[in-house]
């Protein structure tokens, strides 16, 4: 189970990139100006990028991904830690608790490798899972590669949050939550979903740039 930090125990996680803590960047789609405001958090799970061995993708790509599927305004709040239980339970409690994210995405750490705690912290700390995300999410992994089954990606519900595991390879990231629209038959990315789930969670409404993503809601759900 999760326990809070010492106070003396901070996250101990590197911000990432240079912008002070609170730093905004938007969306600047032209219909965002009409939807609310979604604050995301996004983490890159890893020892070596953590500690500046090697540059960070899992943060860039994650954004990258998401700044094309969304017409919403975005505010971010990015980190970068290494492959520790605690400090990813106390990453992911910060973001929901006090950074108040409607959604947060990590990347890394959700293989089998005993540093692979990425799943184990975030069920730590969560309220309930949802267990269709990561189902898909090695459903459209097993078409490339077989070792797909050794994938324990988890999503889980805390407060108002969605909180999902992601691979750690950029592409890997793409596919996952946009799918495979070419293939035969198209397979759907768990992305597709996420708009309705923050619905029905309390979150704030997503509106997807369809020739991304087009997300899924019943008729009654749709706004426009």
């Amino acid at each position: 189970m999760w326990t809070p930090p010492k106070p003396s125990d901070s996250l101990r996680s590197r911000r990432y990139g240079k912008l002070p803590d609170g730093v905004i960047t938007r969306n600047t789609n032209m219909s965002a100006s009409a939807l609310p405001t979604v604050r995301i958090g996004v983490v890159s799970i890893s020892d070596r990028a953590s500690t500046g061995v090697y540059e960070d993708e899992g943060v860039p790509a994650m954004q990258s991904w998401l700044r094309a599927a969304l017409q919403n305004p975005l505010e971010w709040d990015a980190r970068v830690i290494p492959d520790d239980t605690a400090t990813i339970s106390n990453t992911l409690v910060d973001l929901v608790d006090q950074s108040h994210c409607h959604l947060v995405l990590t990347s890394g750490g959700t293989g089998p490798a005993p540093r692979d705690v990425t799943p184990e912290a975030t069920l730590a700390v969560a309220d309930r899972t949802i267990p269709g995300f990561g189902e898909q999410m090695r459903q459209i992994s097993l078409t490339f590669v077989p070792t797909a089954i050794l994938s324990r990606q988890v999503a889980v519900i805390r407060r108002e949050s969605l909180i999902i595991n992601l691979p750690g390879q950029p592409r890997a990231i793409a596919e996952t939550l946009r799918g495979l629209p070419d293939n035969a038959p198209p397979v759907p990315g768990i992305f597709a979903a996420v708009p309705y789930c923050i619905d029905l969670i309390g979150g704030p409404y997503l509106e997807t740039e369809p020739t991304v993503c087009a997300a899924f809601r019943p008729a009654s759900a749709r706004r426009r």
